[in-house]
């Protein structure tokens, strides 16, 4: 469990905008956006978190953060509002957003910007079939803990893992989701772009 204080939208933007911020100049990579989605369901604060389709032809069945490749004329926050939208049905504006964090760079061909924003109570949200098997708001103090580094033989960096309803989470999504939780709820300027993704999810 956090030691922190509740979770406070000027706090943790103040926090966002006083993060060095590191973009990653990869132009041989794809851009990818991922919104990183602050909801409250009966008085938790809570991030957004989906399970792929098993039908995708990547990554099928894995927990992602709402995101998807950027659109050419598209900026970072544009096109992760837009995979809101059409992942879960949650419409939020550019007002909503309270800053990025680093990019990440996955072994699958992307450079991945984490877009921080808002949301609050969102009621009801609506999952694109084809895209989105399960949708969960997942309590910040069950993230926001110590996560568990692995070693495997084909990467001198540590996997990353966070703890999610009842198995693991591992990156990008871990990495960004704990950078989030650092940076944010705690204040601390934690780096992640040197951790590794595990082997099933280099394809």
């Amino acid at each position: 469990m956090s030691s922190e204080p509740p979770f406070d939208r000027a706090v943790a933007a103040a926090r966002i905008a006083g993060f060095p911020r590191r973009a990653l100049d990869r132009p041989d990579l794809r851009h990818a956006a991922v919104a990183v989605c602050v909801t409250q369901v009966d008085g938790r604060w809570c991030l957004l978190v989906t399970r792929r389709a098993p039908g995708l032809r990547a990554h099928a069945g894995q927990w992602a953060l709402p995101g998807g490749r950027v659109d050419p004329g598209e900026s970072a926050v544009d096109g992760a509002l837009r995979e809101l939208r059409e992942e879960v049905g949650l419409v939020l504006g550019p007002e909503s957003v309270l800053g990025l964090l680093d990019d990440y760079g996955t072994r699958s061909g992307y450079v991945m910007t984490p877009v921080v924003c808002w949301a609050g109570p969102t009621g009801e949200l609506t999952a694109a079939e084809a895209e989105v098997a399960e949708i969960h708001h997942v309590p910040l103090d069950e993230l926001d803990v110590p996560p568990r580094f692995v070693h495997i033989p084909e990467s001198d960096a540590p996997v990353i893992q966070l703890p999610l309803l009842g198995g693991f989470v591992h990156a990008p999504t871990a990495a960004v989701v704990h950078q989030f939780c650092q940076v944010a709820c705690r204040g601390l300027p934690t780096r992640v772009a040197h951790l590794e993704q595990p082997v099933f999810a280099w394809r």
